[in-house]
């Protein structure tokens, strides 16, 4: 008989193997782009850039980094109930974004390889990378006597299609907040080591540079096609795509505060300052940013919050799915009026805010 604390309410394909979590708006999603139009992009103009981080990315400064210690070699009983949970929705979340970006730079570096070689080598570069993180992940899912099948997830998920510069403004996006969460953990519980519940959490420091030169490889792609950040589509489209992931990572974070607080994080807290580093980041590449700093922002966060708990609520009672449907309507319209709201409050132009840092 297995122990319920020990696999809290999840269900397995097979012993040991979890059912991925059902394909929502705010789980991770996987990609396929445009790879004839990506093989024919110049990239000329910035090509020198691009070497030296290709030259980075072939020195794999972690190659030795993802290593298990002896801490690891230990009973994990004691996280239990609800904490365990949510550790291993953590941990599943974490391990399906890594992998989706495996798949999607170990395509592209397969796609580009004969006729654009530098981002060819950069893409396989970066999914060497993401599968050491997937598979790191993975591993530490099993601790908790549970782990993804990843083979099956490659089969059975939807994929997403991008055009390259959407591509790569959600991967850009996607590494350098992966980069501010990373980080802003780390630096937590460096300070507060009492509160690091698993020894995963020690490994950030060294990761989190994977995800910023990641992310320093889409920027300088992007400068490479000035036309995707230097007209009106790209003001608007930046703005879009720094919205969504931002109300993502929101929404997701705040539905599991407890888990946070488990690290002794205050989940609001945590996703403010994360949102606002990622923020001032962008601001380097695209033309515009978020005007972060204003309160109505965060307060329309947190309705879309509440609105949310809401739709949970709904999906989890008894009444019947069609009826439920009907039940969700005025919250989803809710949640629209006020995602509007939020994408239409005036931007903060990105060149003259940097004028002004300086």
């Amino acid at each position: 008989m297995v122990d319920s604390l020990k696999k809290p309410g999840f269900e397995e394909l097979r012993p040991g193997i979890k059912v991925p979590a059902k394909e929502t708006l705010l789980t991770p999603r996987f990609y396929t782009t445009d790879f004839d139009e990506m093989a024919r992009m110049d990239i000329s103009v910035n090509e020198d850039e691009l070497q030296a981080i290709l030259e980075e990315f072939r020195a794999d400064y972690n190659r030795h980094h993802f290593v298990r210690d002896a801490e690891f070699e230990q009973s994990w009983d004691h996280i239990d109930g609800e904490t365990r949970r949510l550790f291993v929705e953590f941990l599943e979340r974490s391990c399906t974004a890594e992998f989706s970006g495996f798949l999607l730079y170990k395509e592209l570096g397969r796609r580009l390889k004969d006729k654009s070689p530098v981002l060819a080598e950069c893409f396989n570069l970066m999914s060497r990378d993401e599968a050491r993180h997937a598979g790191f992940l993975n591993k530490a899912m099993s601790d908790f006597n549970l782990s993804l099948d990843l083979g099956f997830l490659t089969k059975s998920r939807d994929y997403t299609f991008f055009k390259p510069k959407f591509i790569f403004y959600a991967t850009y996006l996607s590494e350098k907040i992966g980069y501010w969460r990373y980080i802003t953990i780390y630096r937590h519980l460096e300070a507060h080591p009492e509160d690091r519940i698993y020894p995963i959490f020690r490994f950030f420091e060294n990761w989190c540079q994977d995800e910023n030169r990641h992310g320093d490889f889409f920027d300088a792609v992007m400068q490479s096609q000035p036309q995707m950040l230097n007209d009106w589509k790209a003001k608007l489209w930046s703005r879009f795509f720094l919205l969504s992931v931002f109300v993502t990572m929101y929404l997701n974070d705040l539905q599991r505060k407890d888990f946070y607080a488990s690290l002794g994080l205050d989940a609001r807290e945590y996703d403010i300052h994360v949102i606002k580093k990622t923020n001032e980041t962008a601001g380097r590449v695209f033309p515009l940013m978020l005007d972060v700093d204003n309160p109505e922002f965060y307060q329309r966060l947190d309705i879309c919050v509440e609105k949310m708990a809401k739709l949970n609520a709904i999906a989890n009672s008894n009444t019947p799915k069609f009826l439920q449907f009907f039940q969700k309507l005025p919250t989803l319209a809710s949640i629209g009026w006020h995602m509007v709201k939020l994408y239409l409050m005036k931007p903060i132009d990105a060149v003259s805010a940097q004028g002004m840092a300086r």
